[in-house]
């Protein structure tokens, strides 16, 4: 190995890590010597990032409902000026994307956004998808400090490494000045039934094929009775018809479920650039030559009105 030593941005969730945390510290011991870890709140997520790869655990600490960008960023920026990791990796989440710019901006160090891929060749090497995922470009950082690096969910896999608990060290605080002034009032969780749609075995997504917003009844349904989640095209987010947290494709959610059944949906590059990592692709579509027949397993060609209210059918047969 060449590098030395990286570093990853381990977000705290409902007592856990988040699972982009962990797919981060899984790839980073395949590529580095030492790999640490940087976190804040109150939990006590030790034996967890050690568990994934970690040998040390930064903590910034109860952040008292201040925002974590801020005090996260001049953390690492003061641990930074002496540890001198090779990269910094941050998960490209809201909270992320906040910690990543401040610490740009703090370190004078480029970020670079959009990866999927990292691979070490005398030095890290970034892959980003381009023109819609048909071409990916390869850059690494040069000059001195620590390059820094949003990644994408499910660009990697999270696998347990058996290891030992991180040793915790007390990140040191840095100065924030107007920076600590936000505070976080209030936080809502949107409900849902069964699994994350990032974190579900199968995924049922519909599009505008479905017709009308009433048709994704249909969807829902089938994705219940497949204990998956319901995800959607850009088209019909954009049309009012589900949440933007539905969405899949390149502006949405990556997933890679074992199993994912698009609706109606045509296949424009955007969207499976989100989920043509899945391990079984579905198609339903009239038209037979959509786009999504080209990665699809399995193509069925015909009205998701008709195909889909077969198969929650047969699903209920299944389970009576």
């Amino acid at each position: 190995m060449t590098l030395n030593a990286l570093w990853v941005v381990v977000e705290p969730a409902n007592g856990s890590l988040t699972t982009t945390s962990l797919e981060l510290l899984s790839h980073a011991r395949t590529l580095a010597s030492s790999v640490a870890a940087v976190t804040w709140g109150t939990g006590d997520h030790a034996a967890q990032a050690g568990e994934y790869g970690a040998t040390t655990l930064y903590s910034v600490g109860d952040l008292a409902g201040a925002l974590p960008g801020a005090p996260v960023a001049a953390a690492i920026a003061a641990l930074a000026a002496s540890e001198s990791p090779d990269a910094v990796l941050v998960p490209t989440s809201y909270d992320g994307r906040d910690i990543a710019a401040r610490l740009s901006a703090r370190l004078d160090r480029p970020v670079l956004t959009n990866v999927t891929g990292l691979v070490d060749e005398g030095g890290l090497v970034t892959e980003h998808p381009i023109f819609g995922g048909t071409q990916i470009a390869r850059a690494r950082f040069t000059g001195a400090g620590p390059g820094i690096v949003l990644v994408r969910a499910k660009s990697f896999a999270a696998e347990p490494s058996g290891g030992a608990p991180a040793s915790v060290v007390t990140a040191p605080a840095g100065e924030l000045g107007a920076e600590g002034a936000a505070r976080i009032t209030a936080t809502h969780v949107e409900e849902r039934q069964g699994p994350k749609l990032e974190e579900a075995p199968v995924v049922v997504s519909g599009g505008r094929g479905l017709g009308e917003s009433s048709r994704y009844a249909l969807v829902e349904e089938a994705a219940r009775l497949l204990n998956g989640a319901a995800g959607a095209s850009r088209a019909i987010v954009d049309a009012g018809w589900v949440p933007y947290s539905h969405q899949v494709g390149q502006t949405g959610k990556t997933v890679k479920p074992t199993v994912y059944i698009a609706c109606g949906i045509s296949g424009a590059t955007q969207h499976m650039v989100g989920m043509k990592g899945s391990k079984n692709i579905v198609a339903i579509n009239k038209d037979p030559d959509a786009p999504i027949f080209q990665i699809a397993d399995l193509g069925i060609v015909g009205d998701v009105n008709t195909v889909l209210p077969s198969l929650i059918e047969a699903l209920k047969s299944r389970a009576s």
